[in-house]
């Protein structure tokens, strides 16, 4: 597979992924970078996450159906999470895998106590 393909199929996930994802929910996985890449014979885009329920890669391949394939892979293991993915789905998809889970009022649960345990903390003084 040409490299230049792999690349450009690489940023318009990215692209796609960035312009269609609220950034606070982008900005919850903990991305650590951006790869382009080939995985099972399909031009890919690899993130790195470090999320709540997984920490590890993502994996993003545009299929020969012209949907995208989505996979965790955190060492050996890799897990397909869906491999009918449309563009405008890809933020929701991914979220749901690495960071929200499928249970709303458990993840509001958890942002409330994140958010009352980083106000309750003490000031520290400025060394």
């Amino acid at each position: 597979m040409e490299t230049e393909y792999v690349m450009e199929i690489a940023r318009t996930i990215r692209e796609q992924l960035v312009s269609l994802t609220p950034m606070p929910v982008i900005m919850s996985w903990g991305i650590e970078g951006f790869a382009a890449t080939v995985y099972k014979d399909m031009p890919a885009l690899q993130i790195e996450v470090n999320g709540r329920l997984h920490t590890g890669y993502v994996i993003v391949a545009l299929n020969g159906a012209d949907y995208y394939e989505v996979y965790l892979q955190q060492g050996a293991s890799v897990e397909c999470v869906n491999d009918e993915v449309c563009f405008d789905e890809l933020g929701d998809v991914i979220d749901r895998a690495i960071e929200c889970g499928t249970d709303k009022a458990e993840y509001d649960r958890f942002c409330d106590q994140q958010w009352a345990q980083l106000f309750a903390a003490p000031y520290r003084p400025v060394p």
